[in-house]
């Protein structure tokens, strides 16, 4: 799609909350922001970079070659942040006790493919979990690898600030917390008065840096997830910079 149209796109790859280094973004702006979070499809369907639990996947997770993996993640990481991460990113009631056995596992080896994960999930959890919970953990994993919710908390302001005036700031979010964080933050970015919440009156004088264009979240039709069901969990927000 992009080839007819070779002398308007430059591919930059960065994370969000870096992407603003970039001297031409930086001095030229942005006319609007678009954010697809998370992995893609090809991503997902590729064992290369381990973020599918198919059998025998290598434990790596990260969205680039740098940082530490996965499996470097799960052996460094103490019990309260591994707890942490699977209840508040994966939705687990059972995180304490999942991150309480892979911390007794690693003593004797490292967790390095997903087979060993999905094997602390079965112990942990009592019973073999179900493609929707393994989903889960493995996703909360990814998202602490590649710090995706500091990335984002951090980019999104960054990003506000080189948008041109009227420009629309939208982005696709795939889970809860990705999109707690949007939505606050466009909420915050839409309100006029910036003084403390325990100040009596407004003392600021200021001016909203822009508009929140969905009222509510949108989600995808029926239809769109019958012809793309991985766009199920998909919501999507939009913001407008004041003129």
């Amino acid at each position: 799609m992009l080839a007819d149209h070779r002398s308007r796109v430059r591919f930059v790859s960065s994370r969000f909350d870096r992407a603003v280094l970039d001297p031409e973004i930086r001095d030229r702006g942005l006319d609007g922001v678009l954010l697809d979070l998370g992995v893609s499809s090809h991503q997902i369907d590729s064992d290369d970079r381990g973020f599918t639990f198919r059998r025998g996947v290598k434990l790596d997770m990260r969205m680039d070659a740098e940082g530490p993996d996965a499996t470097t993640f799960l052996a460094e990481a103490s019990e309260e942040e591994l707890t942490h991460v699977f209840r508040d990113f994966g939705d687990e009631p059972r995180a304490r006790r999942l991150a309480r056995e892979i911390v007794k596992r690693r003593v004797k080896e490292p967790l390095e493919s997903s087979d060993d994960l999905v094997a602390a999930m079965t112990v942990s959890l009592g019973h073999s979990p179900s493609i929707k919970k393994k989903a889960r953990i493995f996703q909360s994993v990814r998202i602490a690898v590649n710090e995706e919710i500091e990335a984002l908390e951090t980019g999104l302001p960054a990003l506000r600030d080189v948008m041109k005036a009227g420009g629309v700031m939208t982005v696709i979010a795939y889970h809860s917390v990705e999109d707690r964080a949007v939505k606050s933050a466009f909420r915050e970015w839409s309100r006029a008065c910036v003084c403390p919440a325990e100040l009596p009156a407004c003392m600021c004088r200021g001016h909203a840096l822009g508009k929140t264009l969905t009222r509510k979240v949108i989600r995808p039709t029926d239809e769109e997830v019958k012809s793309n069901p991985r766009a199920r969990s998909a919501r999507l927000r939009a913001w407008r910079r004041a003129a």
